[in-house]
């Protein structure tokens, strides 16, 4: 039986070490605080007794779990990330654990009055009598996905500790950088060694999914020219003013705050600008590949049309595609999907089967060659200070992860 009181220490002790990725970086990790956590990580998975425990020096970490069955059985593999987010802090996180939640306001700061309420966050309502994880309103948590990390170790753990369960040769992974897009790209396939995987990093109870974004990101350097201000008739150009001209002439409707469901989107995230020089970063997404190369044409074509407009060259376009969605990888393999469904519904939980709006390293890792659906790992609004995991999802996930290894070796 998985305790409350053991995936609390577990996940607490993961979330107070401070992770953040920097997209800036060149390196792998892209940050040098990525490695506290991952060797951390290293000496756990040896002490419960997991097997060729490795990391390599991009700090990539692999470990397995041996077969206890005598007929083959393919080789399945869970993988988290260990970075979170640069779009909020990771620093100093201060986990606040609310026990039998009652469905009212919680207060995270009271000093900042800062609330986290189901009035405005209905999914909590769904967690009426649980126990709760939150912030404490200046940070964001970390449950994405040191919820998913939590949850494997604690299955294999157990599987470990519960012979009589019985399953084929697990593969564990845990990959830095997956927040600034990175998590897949020097993940070693081959030495994994697995038929197919699951990433852990799905939202709420339930939740399966085998789609998601494609996705890009773009630079928009926008160039202006500096003179004197009041000699400037003619002759300065603000790049400011072209780079305001530019986002808006960009569908206002299709932006996050907009969009759902299948629904792609443009987002503006970063603006640095003064007058000689302004830029945008962007990211572009959506399910359809179709209207994900046409979105990217959007952008190239709006910066063609604004430097015809001034005469010069004033505006410099650079487009990265960063993954794909999986649904063609994983289709003509179903049945790995199948199994994690069967899975749940034999723990009655009700599988929620629906597209990812965004990604995660099993979209890049299904395009080289693992199959990897995503599972829930329990966690709602990421990235932010209104972050929360309720335990109770975090036990279920770990259950999850224990009946795909039973039933692939049943099946």
């Amino acid at each position: 039986m998985i305790t409350k009181p053991e995936i609390i220490k577990r996940f607490v002790s993961y979330v107070t070490i401070d992770t953040e990725s920097d997209p800036e970086s060149d390196t792998t990790p892209s940050t040098k605080k990525q490695w506290d956590l991952a060797n951390k990580l290293v000496e756990e998975l040896k002490v419960i007794g997991m097997e060729d425990v490795t990391i390599d020096e991009n700090a990539y970490i692999m470990a397995t779990l041996p077969s206890n069955v005598d007929h083959h059985v393919p080789t399945i593999g869970f993988i988290s990330h260990f970075d979170t987010t640069p779009d909020f802090t990771g620093a100093n996180v201060k986990p606040q654990i609310i026990e039998s939640y009652d469905g009212s306001d919680i207060v995270l700061n009271e000093a900042q009055n800062i609330i986290l309420s189901p009035s405005y966050f209905e999914d909590l309502l769904q967690y009426k009598g649980q126990t709760l994880i939150t912030t404490d309103g200046t940070t964001l948590l970390g449950a994405d996905d040191k919820a998913g990390i939590t949850e494997i170790i604690s299955a294999m753990e157990h599987l470990i500790q519960h012979p009589e369960i019985k399953h084929g040769t697990i593969k564990v992974g845990f990959t830095p950088d997956e927040e600034i897009g990175r998590g897949a790209h020097k993940f070693d396939v081959e030495k994994f060694g697995a038929d197919w995987a699951y990433t852990m990093d799905g939202s709420q109870i339930g939740e399966l999914e085998y789609e998601n974004f494609n996705a890009a990101g773009a630079k928009v350097t926008v160039k202006g020219k500096i003179v004197h201000p009041g000699y400037a008739k003619g002759k300065m150009i603000n790049s400011m003013y072209i780079a305001t001209e530019f986002i808006n002439s960009l569908p206002r409707m299709e932006t996050p705050e907009h969009t759902e469901g299948y629904q792609g989107f443009f987002h503006l995230y970063s603006i640095k600008g003064e007058v000689e020089e302004t830029v945008l970063q962007y990211i572009i997404r959506d399910h359809d590949r179709g209207h994900f190369e046409a979105r990217k044409e959007v952008i190239e074509k709006l910066a063609k049309e604004l430097n015809s407009q001034y005469g010069r060259e004033v505006i410099e376009i650079d487009i990265k595609d960063q993954y794909y969605n999986m649904k063609e990888k994983v289709v003509p393999v179903m049945h790995i999907v199948d199994i994690a469904e069967e899975a749940m519904k034999a723990l009655n939980i009700k599988p929620l089967i629906k597209a990812i709006r965004g990604g995660t390293d099993g979209s890049q890792l299904s395009y080289m060659g693992l199959p990897c659906p995503n599972i829930f790992a329990g966690g709602h609004n990421f990235h932010g200070r209104y972050e929360y995991v309720p335990v109770e999802s975090m036990i279920k996930a770990t259950e999850v992860i224990c009946k795909i290894a039973e039933l692939t070796a049943k099946n």
